[in-house]
């Protein structure tokens, strides 16, 4: 279960309205799944965010398939 306390995202409610977001940035973890879903990759997901940390975009990805959200 992805539980907020230590995930690479976080939700605060006057940061795009309370979007799912990687820590330290304003970029919604939605983009990162729409960007596999589509076909890309994750290195060219981190080539288009720079302020998403690779580690917290790995993390987010392994538990976003545990969770099956991919």
């Amino acid at each position: 279960m992805l539980t907020l306390d230590h995930s690479p995202v976080h939700s605060d409610s006057k940061v795009l309205g309370g979007t799912l977001v990687f820590k330290g940035t304003r970029v919604p973890a939605q983009v990162l799944l729409d960007y596999i879903d589509r076909g890309h990759s994750l290195e060219l997901f981190l080539d288009h965010f720079p302020t998403v940390n690779p580690l917290d975009a790995n993390e987010f990805l392994r538990i976003a398939r545990e969770e099956n959200y991919t």
